[in-house]
């Protein structure tokens, strides 16, 4: 059975430490590549205690041409088996709530299915090899509107062995990224939209005893974007995370991304790194570092 967070319990922090980044076009935002020994130097200073839990977050690819069976390699970052042991939580589909951009798994027909038998049958092969550890779940980005139900509809499509295969529901989410949110109505929005999530979409889906992990969150900076102000945003997000954490069953935060795709270019998604392309830390790297020492396992 899985726990769900009391009040006190630390949050599950973790970061994706890739450089590419899927854009708004259906393609990806890409620069110098990944340099393994300086992410896991930027990783081990995120964590801080060698004993804290931290995720490393992973994408992979499937498509008709997937080969069954044996290794398969990660799409980003290359060789993420080096910055872990372990796997510790496994999603199916990326945002599959999303039909208009062909990056993401929502824009392909039979998604929902995808999700509905993919997480019972990870759940079995899990168990299959004895990973009793392994945490499988899906996510989505906030939904509102007919979209609310989008939830709703997987649970009444997959039935019982798919609500019973489930560990977590994830949740990528961006504010002030792609809608403007004054700073003083930053912490008021993200606890609005959280408890929507955990109300108004997990709970009528009959999921509302699951733990809610955030999956994606991050602020890019760039031209009319400042760096403190990346910080700031950082801040204020965790924290209240971290504050609502015990009431509405937050499991973790897992930030996107460590390092800019291209520092060069001036793009909303070439920017999202708590580092430069070349791994100078921006104020927000200390600030979650902070953060993860304050509020983490």
């Amino acid at each position: 059975m899985t726990r769900t967070p009391s009040p006190a319990e630390p949050l599950l922090f973790g970061i994706y430490p890739g450089g590419a980044t899927g854009d708004d076009s259906g393609g990806l935002a890409v620069g110098p590549p990944d340099d393994p020994a300086r992410v896991s130097a930027a990783l081990d200073l995120l964590q801080g205690a060698p004993d804290r839990p931290f995720l490393v977050r992973a994408y992979t690819h499937f498509d008709d041409t997937t080969r069954l069976g044996g290794p398969h390699p990660t799409a980003t970052p290359a060789g993420a088996e080096r910055y872990g042991p372990v796997a510790r939580t496994l999603q199916v589909t990326e945002e599959p709530d999303v039909t208009t951009n062909p990056v993401l798994d929502g824009y392909y027909p039979g998604v929902r299915e995808a999700v509905v038998r993919g997480v019972p049958a990870a759940a079995a092969r899990a168990r299959e090899l004895g990973h009793t550890h392994l945490r499988i779940g899906f996510n989505t980005t906030p939904l509102f509107g007919p979209a609310t139900a989008f939830v709703a509809e997987l649970t009444a499509l997959g039935g019982t062995e798919f609500t019973d295969a489930l560990d977590y529901v994830g949740l990528d989410f961006f504010p002030d990224v792609f809608r403007p949110v004054t700073a003083a109505g930053l912490a008021p929005a993200v606890a609005g939209l959280l408890r929507h999530h955990r109300e108004a979409v997990l709970t009528p889906a009959g999921l509302g005893h699951l733990p809610l992990h955030l999956t994606e969150h991050g602020w890019p900076t760039g031209p009319e974007r400042h760096p403190d102000r990346q910080a700031e945003v950082v801040e204020t997000v965790v924290t209240a995370v971290a504050e609502l954490a015990g009431p509405l069953r937050l499991s973790g935060y897992t930030h996107f991304a460590l390092r800019d795709a291209d520092s060069s270019r001036p793009g909303l998604f070439h920017r999202f790194g708590l580092t430069t392309d070349d791994y100078t830390p921006k104020p927000a790297f200390d600030v979650l570092r902070t953060l993860v020492a304050r509020h983490g396992s």
